[in-house]
């Protein structure tokens, strides 16, 4: 058997990240076993539909690393208005895989249910149905439809007027989930609705179109969040109807919070466009999403896996049962360390985004610009955890600042005199320094400091006041070199001005 998974997003907003992780399991599933990854529009729910948010998900999901082996075309993402179509179409032979270019299909199935003697047409207003639940309410008895259309004779009902085809769910009996993960997992027919397969629009309900489209798609293997284990009944009995073979299920736990709450807003980011905008790296994320509900084995200690590694052991059967906790903490350590292994050349250009965003380089980067900013790059490179703090760690070096107050000018246990005049010092000093590079700066900085009785820590202190505007700067030495001997005197000047002022 071909494995054939999907993943089966909802343009009416970003996919959460919750979803994005089980989208994860699939393609690393489908790697691992020779399989395909089939990427399906489901676009039924027009009334929260968002146009772009399918250019949004396809730009998430390649830049995140996971490419689909099947997927809308080029004539059917121009049908959803999507600009650069030609990048992301696809295509494949089981299409279309927009849900809205298949409607015919889901009619049809529809109609075969009803003669099958699987479904029946009802043609109950809103105003009753409402009646039936408030009256429910009342009875303190499970809201559903009381089957009011179920019993009438095949005709009474014309196919020409308004209504909607349901499901005729068995009144007796149980139904089984069968679940890789979970187990078998049972459900009393006499609580399951008698769901709306088809609308009085001709749109079918999700239900229906995610049946028929994993059947004529040939999805093996339908992996998913565990919250849909209470809907899959519904889905299970028109497989059964239809005579149809019903795909593995295996329901992955839910991803929570640190707090162990579900994940949301206020646990931080929570789209692959807010991931990436905060400068996490996409093999950073990857990893970090396929470790979160999944180990490789008991006693494993790696936690650091190339896509390759991952593939090769990934096992869909050692999900864990219980929900995962998603750590901000953790996944801030994991990109500092991918963050670590890039060359600084490839570094580099993962940076200038952020730079450029934030108005601090220019678009494009003139190589000269290029040249100081390589020599930026290992300064920071240990200290970042996300790209985007690049910005502030660096922001000093790439703009001009205003001379800090004449307080921050004064080093730790010394007088703004003996301050004023290590400053003054410092600036001959650095005024002659050949060549002006790091290597050539240490060592006669730490002989002055111990000139004026000062130790080094004291007087770097006051430089790195002087010089960057901040307590907290990269390396003092290579920060002074990017800067360039001219602007390092300017703001040696600038500084002594304020703080001769204050004296």
């Amino acid at each position: 058997m071909t494995v054939r998974v999907r993943m089966a997003p909802s343009p009416t907003g970003e996919p959460h990240i919750g979803n994005v992780r089980t989208a994860v399991f699939n393609w690393l599933f489908a790697r691992k076993m020779g399989g395909q990854f089939i990427l399906r529009i489901e676009d039924t729910d027009r009334t929260r539909y968002q146009p772009g948010t399918v250019a949004i998900i396809m730009d998430g999901l390649r830049w995140l690393g996971l490419d689909w082996d099947e997927g809308p075309g080029l004539e059917e993402l121009q049908h959803l208005g999507m600009e650069d179509a030609e990048e992301y179409a696809v295509g494949g032979p089981f299409g279309p895989y927009v849900q809205s270019e298949r409607l015919t299909m889901y009619k049809e199935v529809a109609e075969e249910l009803i003669e099958r003697g699987q479904a029946y047409r009802c043609n109950c207003t809103p105003e009753r149905l409402a009646q039936v639940r408030e009256r429910q309410r009342a009875q303190k008895q499970k809201v559903m439809y009381d089957r009011h259309c179920r019993g009438l004779p095949p005709d009474a009902i014309s196919p020409d007027e308004p209504h909607v085809i349901r499901l005729k769910v068995p009144l007796e009996g149980q139904t089984i989930v069968p679940d890789t993960i979970k187990g078998d997992v049972a459900f009393e027919n006499a609580g399951i609705d008698d769901q709306v397969l088809l609308k009085s629009d001709g749109f079918p309900t999700y239900h229906l179109a995610v049946v028929v489209d994993d059947h004529f798609m040939e999805i093996t293997h339908i992996i998913r969040g565990d919250d849909w284990i209470p809907s899959t009944p519904k889905r299970i009995l028109i497989y059964q109807a239809m005579g149809w073979e019903v795909p593995v299920y295996c329901h992955v736990p839910l991803v929570n919070g640190p707090d162990g709450r579900k994940l949301s807003k206020r646990h931080g980011a929570t789209s692959i466009t807010e991931f990436r905008d905060q400068g996490y790296v996409p093999e950073a994320l990857f990893n970090f999403l396929a470790l979160l509900g999944w180990s490789p084995g008991e006693g494993e200690e790696q936690e650091i896996f190339s896509r390759e590694e991952l593939i090769e052991r990934f096992d869909l059967f050692r999900v864990n049962r219980a929900p995962a906790a998603f750590s901000y903490d953790k996944l801030d350590w994991m990109d500092g360390v991918y963050i670590r292994s890039l060359s600084e050349e490839k570094l580099l250009e993962r940076l200038l985004p952020f730079w450029q965003k934030a108005g601090l380089v220019p678009d494009p980067c003139p190589e000269e610009m290029r040249a100081k900013l390589l020599r930026l790059v290992p300064l920071v490179q240990e200290r970042l955890k996300r790209l985007e703090e690049v910005v502030e760690w660096t922001r000093c070096l790439l703009q001009e600042i205003e001379p800090p107050p004449a307080e921050r000018l004064v080093g730790k246990k010394m007088t703004p005199e003996e301050s004023l005049l290590a400053l003054r010092r410092v600036r001959g000093l650095l005024a002659e320094l050949e060549p002006f590079e790091p290597e050539a700066m240490e060592a006669p900085m730490r002989v002055l400091a111990e000139e004026l009785g000062l130790k080094a820590g004291q007087l770097f202190g006051i430089v790195r006041w002087a010089v960057t505007g901040q307590e907290v700067a990269p390396p003092l030495f290579g920060s002074l070199a990017v800067l360039g001997r001219e602007q390092v005197l300017t703001r040696l000047d600038a500084a002594e001005a304020v703080l001769a002022a204050s004296i």
